[in-house]
């Protein structure tokens, strides 16, 4: 199956044939903030597995990015929105195809770095690209086979969330809140040196890097060195 050719004629599934409603009334949880349920953490981690074994029998590299990544790393992080999957440009409609024939719900997507779909009404976000820079099959070999509650997946190397978070860092988007703990947690399986080298020019990201010298979470470095690391 093409990829264009599935956003073209497919029309998102709905079960039975009322009208659409918002996922908190239609699966019978308390609305909280903006429309989530109280806590998204376990259904979160369902669909994740789902996806995950599917992507496992495909037999295509792939890799757990984002929030559920750094939960699976063992950060504590709140799950309330979406499950991200790495995995390759030329593997799209091989996993399309996949998805389709076990009945997941697909969705066209305005962005044509990656594909979206939903299970049990949570999202996935199936992702050709972090941070602007290509899905690689390299990245994908650094990935750690960890447990994702009871599935076991390629998850994300530690170094690569970081990097990917901080690269991801803009004037707009800057909630270092919110990377504070996943830097914290991450400390001690993440090669702060390739962060700072592959991270150095991105002013967002080195006030960060600064910061957690700042607070003891990482070495400090000297200034010279930063200076030769930001214009390597």
């Amino acid at each position: 199956m093409n990829l264009g050719d599935a956003s073209k004629t497919r029309a998102p599934r709905r079960s039975g044939g009322s009208p659409a409603q918002p996922d908190a009334v239609r699966h019978g949880v308390e609305a909280h903030g903006e429309g989530l349920p109280a806590d998204h953490t376990q259904a979160i981690l369902e669909a994740t597995k789902e996806i995950g074994s599917l992507l496992k029998s495909s037999g295509c590299p792939f890799a757990l990015v984002g929030s559920v990544a750094a939960y699976a790393h063992g950060i504590p992080v709140r799950l309330q929105h979406d499950t991200d999957f790495a995995l390759r440009r030329q593997d799209a409609d091989t996993v399309v195809q996949l998805l389709d024939e076990h009945g997941v719900e697909l969705v066209d997507p305005s962005e044509d770095w990656l594909i979206k779909a939903r299970v049990g009404g949570e999202s996935i976000d199936l992702i050709f690209a972090l941070a602007g820079q290509a899905v690689t099959a390299e990245l994908l070999d650094r990935a750690e086979i960890l447990p994702v509650d009871s599935v076991r997946m390629p998850v994300l190397a530690a170094t690569d969330i970081m990097i990917s978070r901080l690269a991801a860092l803009s004037e707009h988007h800057c909630d270092f809140g919110v990377l504070l703990p996943v830097a914290r947690g991450l400390r001690e399986k993440v090669d702060w040196d390739r962060v700072r080298r592959d991270t150095g020019d991105a002013p967002m990201a080195a006030a960060f890097l600064y910061l957690l010298e700042l607070l003891d979470v990482v070495p400090a470095v000297a200034d010279e060195r930063r200076h030769r690391d930001a214009t390597r």
